[in-house]
């Protein structure tokens, strides 16, 4: 099976804009003060984002609602932030859900709560 890398450039840079707000802020804030530190610096790389927005979830392809996610990045990259002190499998399976509900095929998932960051890279096949 061969590695989708369509997405790497993207996500490398995501996770540089990530670690430089770990490294200034550290850990210990609530999730929206790593949100609006991470909108600065994605802005800084002149990464098109879009915040805090509602993408609409679908069941059978039909559009049964809406759900906020933290960033839509380039309009594909869906970004996930957590700030606890350790991702569980819980958190794995609400990112893999969201990439169903909203027929999107990456996602980054970037925890701030811990002594270091800790990110993980989703990938689904989306058939359209």
């Amino acid at each position: 099976m061969l590695l989708d890398t369509r997405f790497n450039k993207l996500t490398e840079r995501v996770i540089g804009c990530a670690m430089r707000v770990h490294t200034e802020l550290g850990s210990g804030f609530p999730e929206l003060i790593y949100q609006r530190a991470l909108a600065v610096e994605l802005k800084e790389a002149e990464i098109n984002f879009q915040g805090e927005i509602h993408l609409p979830v679908f069941y059978k392809e039909v559009p049964i609602g809406a759900r906020r996610a933290d960033f839509l990045l380039e309009e594909q990259l869906l970004i996930e932030l957590k700030a606890i002190s350790e991702l569980v499998p819980l958190n794995y399976a609400q990112v893999i859900n969201y990439l169903k509900a909203y027929r999107l095929e990456v996602a980054l998932l970037i925890n701030f709560g811990g002594a270091s960051l800790q990110f993980k890279r989703f990938v689904q096949n989306v058939s359209r």
